[in-house]
């Protein structure tokens, strides 16, 4: 499994939009430009985030973007799965039910299931709230 730009821009996205909370509405291209990433890549993202209901926004003169809820209650699962889909690092646990016909006679499916459960464990236990925290602690909030 492999995040592309999308998942990690997301949570770069996210997590700008929560460090500056206090300034309101922001517009995508100040993100973008403090982010240094495109602004039309941003609202592809943005577009995303925002019909699942992730960030609020007003048109016009004073618009932007804000989190339409407090930077705790979004995971870094809920951002990534949203922009990637599936984690599971194999086919068969993308579904609630392993329909793969070897699913009983595979002598991996442990190590996939392990890796699947270390994955969701770390990506459904830290917050945007985590990083932004971490962030203004001196870690660079920039690599992600």
């Amino acid at each position: 499994m492999k995040i592309s730009t999308k998942g990690r821009y997301a949570l770069r996205l996210m997590t700008d939009l929560a460090m500056h909370h206090e300034d309101g509405y922001v517009p995508i291209k100040v993100i973008a430009e403090r982010q240094n990433i495109s602004d039309k890549y941003l609202e592809q993202i943005i577009s995303i985030l925002s019909r699942a209901g992730y960030v609020r926004s007003i048109r016009g003169a004073g618009g932007g973007y804000t989190l339409a809820y407090p930077p705790e209650k979004y995971t870094v699962g809920m951002i990534l799965r949203l922009t990637e889909g599936s984690l599971a690092p194999v086919a068969c646990l993308e579904t609630e039910e392993n329909l793969c016909e070897r699913a009983e006679s595979c002598p991996t499916l442990f190590i996939w299931e392990r890796l699947y459960e270390a994955i969701n464990d770390v990506v459904d236990n830290i917050t945007i709230a985590d990083i932004v925290s971490r962030s203004t602690n001196g870690a660079d909030f920039y690599n992600i």
